[in-house]
């Protein structure tokens, strides 16, 4: 413990270092060590409990009522520290070259101040043992990521994003403030270690409590149709939050609902299905959307509502198996939806770096005016495909190991079961499948557009290489990614002791899931193989023989230009208009053509989200103008306020008198 006691105090005073420095230089270098550094520190008590299986606890008085600063790494924080770290770190070392533009022209000491508080405050959430200190914790990684989302407020969209987020934030902190308190009247403690009478409450009061916590937690996670925050607040953030808190933020919604589920009575089936339901339909719905975003980051963004939707409908579908009592499916659909949280943070990480890297260079999110960015930026253009290709669940990268474990788990519960009862995995694993088909057109529309062709912008044709740097961050993630897909079994073997917290199931079949999985290792390591031998006879052809060069064919135009290529949008025409319902295709306006000699004309397509847009958004704005009709109270007069404080107390006290005469 005394590891993670040195990484928290490092990152504390390392917030306080660079928010006294005003040379922007100087604070990213203290930024960028004490995250580096605390980073490595926790990385070493998250390794030591996942090997290990050792607990360990901290305890230590706090005067706050109820509050006590309780900490505890078991294995379950264990394996969300690790990605925290992780991501942490390389987000660090990329901020410092990604920001040096920016430090010009103000002071970067707020920035890093904040960066690393949120990365303290993601730390403590998943360790803390206490209710209160987790809620204050909590409310810390809102506050100090709506700051960094923030970052570039002189932006009216980016304020706009802002404030979405935190309004978003805080109505979930209702639903777990009140998830908190419903369980510490229950056991008279807000200590997780005085939690054990929630286990035997009648599945009613369970049941409320699940439901809290899902919706509650499930608005930090992005759960669909709470994701609502999430498009618009990662595009505004600097990319290395973006990629932070897309990878690893967002997560710790999933732990919440965990570490709620594991102190809950053995969860009913309906609770499982829900989740994954609400899984199934985010992963389609986000990869739908994210197929016909033209911004770069917000396409990732949405493509992170997929993923948290793979996420749930794996652990969903494993509280299913568990209570019906399919141990063996329960243990590949839990194994297949946390190894995915992993997997997620890295190639996510690696996309979401890569976005900033071409933004950089190029000084525009618009997939449209860029082009030709690979001939340009070779190293991190391969990085960026490599990101996709594991993205897009493609070997030898580790998107489809997770994946497939849950693919697994679905089909044999559709295969083993007679009936009706099979419909609804098949369906899931079918929908999973459309879910995977269109995540290739929105990755192969990214490389496409992005990198190949001409340039379409000054911007795109003047980029240049990018920092050595930012370019090692992305590499190293994606090794993380390639490492997994050649060696799954590593990863499980790592996972197997949180896995035995959050399914009940005997060593010897945790310690199976690996030959679940080794054919597709070998089939990677393969891949990979014949990959490095068709690269180096290509080599040798291409040094021996000159490649034969020639003119583009200009489809019947004298004078070809960038404006001839494929759109974003034409790229996913077919699958905008011919596979999704009507309310999720784009509004298009403009470029209609009228007469022989038609005068020119412009055409505009926008996607927007319609639980955003029309649902929520006219939802929130009825209630608004209603609330509008009581400004009448509000007189501006102090004897009236003095007034309204008097009944007020009246009544309170009035309540109190009845409630103490019917307790006694």
């Amino acid at each position: 413990m005394n590891f993670f006691n040195i990484a928290l105090l490092i990152l504390l005073t390392g917030s306080l270092a660079a928010l006294a420095i005003r040379r922007s230089s100087l604070a990213s270098w203290v930024g960028t060590a004490a995250t580096v550094t605390a980073c490595l520190f926790a990385l070493t008590s998250s390794l030591h409990v996942l090997l290990t299986g050792e607990v360990l606890r901290q305890s230590l008085p706090w005067s706050v009522p109820g509050g006590e600063f309780a900490l505890l790494i078991d294995p379950l924080a264990a394996f969300f520290v690790l990605p925290i770290s992780l991501l942490s770190l390389f987000c660090a070392l990329y901020a410092g070259p990604y920001m040096r533009h920016s430090g010009q022209q103000r002071s970067l000491s707020s920035h890093w101040f904040f960066f690393l508080l949120m990365v303290a405050a993601m730390l403590l959430v998943v360790t803390a043992a206490n209710a209160v200190l987790f809620l204050a914790t909590w409310e810390m990684m809102t506050l100090t990521s709506f700051f960094l989302v923030a970052w570039d407020h002189r932006q009216a969209e980016v304020r706009k994003a802002a404030w979405l987020y935190l309004l978003a934030a805080h109505l979930g902190m209702m639903l777990l403030l009140a998830l908190f308190l419903l369980a510490g009247d229950i056991c008279n403690s807000f200590n997780f270690s005085d939690f054990g009478p929630l286990a035997r409450i009648p599945l009613g009061s369970a049941s409320i409590l699940y439901l809290l916590a899902l919706f509650g937690f499930g608005v930090k996670a992005g759960l669909f149709p709470l994701h609502i925050w999430l498009p618009d607040a990662h595009p505004a953030a600097p990319s290395h939050v973006s990629a932070l808190m897309s990878g690893v933020l967002i997560k710790t919604g999933i732990y919440g609902i965990l570490r709620v589920v594991s102190l809950l009575p053995a969860a009913p089936a309906w609770w499982g299905w829900l989740m994954a339901l609400l899984g199934g339909a985010g992963a389609l719905y986000g990869i739908s959307l994210a197929a016909q975003q033209r911004d770069i980051k917000r396409c990732l963004a949405y493509s992170t509502v997929e993923n948290i939707g793979i996420i749930f409908l794996g652990l969903g579908f494993g509280i299913v198996a568990t209570a019906e009592g399919h141990p063996q499916l329960a243990l590949l659909a839990f194994a297949g939806g946390l190894l995915h949280l992993w997997n997620h943070a890295l190639f996510k990480g690696v996309m979401f770096l890569g976005a900033g890297t071409l933004m950089h260079a190029t000084g525009t999110r618009d997939m449209n005016r860029m082009g030709g960015l690979l001939r340009r930026m070779p190293l991190a253009g391969l990085l960026w495909i490599g990101g996709s290709l594991a993205i897009g669940a493609l070997p030898p990268f580790n998107g489809l190991v997770s994946e497939w474990l849950i693919y697994i788990s679905l089909a044999r519960a559709g295969a083993g079961v007679v009936g009706f009862g099979a419909l609804a995995p098949l369906l899931l694993f079918g929908l999973l499948g459309l879910v995977g088909a269109l995540a290739l057109v929105t990755f192969t529309r990214l490389i496409g557009i992005c990198l190949l062709g001409e340039p379409r912008d000054p911007g795109a044709a003047t980029a240049r290489e990018a920092d050595p740097v930012m370019l090692f961050s992305m590499g190293t993630l994606l090794t993380g990614c390639l490492a997994i897909g050649l060696y799954p079994q590593g990863a499980l073997r790592l996972m197997a002791r949180p896995l035995s917290q959050v399914v009940q199931t005997s060593p010897e079949m945790i310690a199976g899931l690996g030959q679940q999985v080794a054919p597709l290792g070998f089939a990677a390591l393969l891949l990979v193989a014949i990959l490095l031998l068709t690269a180096g006879l290509l080599f040798v052809i291409r040094r021996h023989r000159p490649l034969a060069q020639g003119t583009t064919w200009r489809c019947g135009y004298r004078f070809p230009s960038p404006r001839m290529s494929y759109t974003g949008e034409g790229y996913g025409e077919f699958a905008a208009w011919h596979l999704l319902p009507a309310f999720m295709r784009p509004t298009v306006n403009g470029g209609h053509i009228v007469g022989p000699f038609p005068a020119p004309a412009r055409l505009h397509q926008e996607s927007t989200d319609p639980v955003l847009v029309r649902l929520l958004h006219p939802l929130f704005t009825g209630i608004a103008e209603r609330c509008q009709r009581l400004r009448w109270l509000q007189q501006g007069q102090l004897s009236v306020y003095l007034f309204y404080i008097f009944i007020a107390s009246a009544v309170l006290m009035a309540w109190s008198i009845w409630a103490g005469g019917r307790g006694g």
